[in-house]
């Protein structure tokens, strides 16, 4: 357990504007890491090794991209207990983003909306910032989640996504193509069948070439939106099952709003989080499986709140679980609880181990 438990942090940071709680803690997160002062809120982490996707991961909780968007913070969030965490999105080129106010915290529904538009320093500074984590080289598995900048055309979408895997390739253990933030105008047009189709083909292809020149196989995934019909979610897996994509992030943020109706903050744009997007995260999670057969790779995403939620997600067919807006309202105790309450769980039931 932390010196610092985050119940007695929570008040404060909650009594901030979102963003600028979110800023002030990445901003010790990243001063104080790798210090004495670590000890503040480390714990350990929890031993539940499993094989998913050709990677041994020390456990299955891990961290959504998001949270740290430019890799500043991998050493003190890894610290916490996560057996992996993914950083990014990243763009080829900084961008600021969407205009201010554009997070928005709705505690009645355990959620927070966001349209952030991935707002980043760019690539060669988040590079930069991932060399210097020592994450992996204790035992941590590391994700770097690539997207395309708002202002490439989506015509062009697909050089910004190759740009991206040529700068992160060497320095992951998986890469996450990002195709499904709501904040990032027709982003999520690239999951349609003809569009995928093309960017999957592309990544690849330039997977093989970086594959060869650095003498690694880096696996692949793709998040997907949890916003699909069945017929859009068996097409995407069938586009997955083609291109051999080597895993599925199910799910993104969702544009539903039917769950925080007349709330306060409840008609804000952009991707909403928590506990409202559970069910439908877990729909997806568990079209996926069926269409992809047992063995393909699913991390699982999506409201998860508590160690139950945790272990839903395995039930609906993950093999992996992510956590972020659960962390933002339950601090490191949750990746505590979640890692042992999945530890616990029969080998047979969700991954390899």
């Amino acid at each position: 357990m932390s010196l610092l438990p985050y119940p007695l942090a929570r008040p404060f940071l909650f009594g901030l504007d979102p963003e600028h709680a979110h800023d002030l803690t990445l901003g010790a997160l990243a001063r104080f890491q790798n210090t004495p002062l670590q000890c503040l809120w480390s714990q350990a982490r929890v031993n539940d090794p499993v094989t998913v996707a050709g990677l041994r991961f020390p456990n299955r909780i891990g961290l959504a991209a998001g949270l740290d968007k430019n890799g500043r913070c991998i050493d003190g969030l890894g610290a916490m207990g996560f057996g992996f965490i993914e950083v990014g999105t990243v763009t080829p080129k900084a961008q600021p983003g969407n205009p201010k106010p554009r997070m928005f915290r709705l505690p009645e529904a355990h959620a927070l909306i966001n349209r952030l538009g991935f707002n980043n320093d760019g690539l060669a500074a988040f590079v930069a910032n991932v060399k210097r984590a020592r994450f992996r080289g204790q035992g941590g598995i590391l994700g770097l989640n690539i997207g395309k900048n708002a202002a490439t055309p989506i015509e062009r979408a697909v050089d910004d996504y190759l740009l991206c895997l040529d700068g992160v390739y060497a320095h992951a253990d998986y890469v996450c193509v990002n195709i499904s933030s709501p904040n990032t105008t027709s982003l999520r047009e690239l999951q349609s069948d003809a569009a995928l189709d093309a960017l999957l083909a592309a990544v690849q292809e330039r997977k093989a070439t970086l594959a060869a020149r650095h003498g690694r196989n880096v696996p692949v995934f793709v998040k997907i939106a949890p916003d699909l019909d069945a017929g859009q979610v068996k097409a995407i897996a069938a586009a997955l099952k083609r291109h051999a994509i080597d895993g599925v992030i199910a799910t993104n943020t969702t544009i539903a709003r039917t769950a925080v109706a007349g709330m306060a903050h409840g008609d804000e744009a952009g991707g909403l989080s928590g506990a409202p997007v559970f069910d439908a995260s877990n729909r997806v999670i568990a079209q996926l499986r069926r269409a992809l057969g047992k063995a393909f790779p699913i991390i699982g995403v999506g409201g998860v709140m508590s160690a139950a939620g945790a272990l839903a997600k395995l039930d609906a067919g993950a093999d992996l679980v992510q956590l972020y807006t659960g962390f933002i309202y339950h601090g490191p105790a949750l990746i505590d609880a979640a890692a042992r309450a999945l530890a616990q769980r029969p080998a047979a039931a969700g991954g390899r181990r």
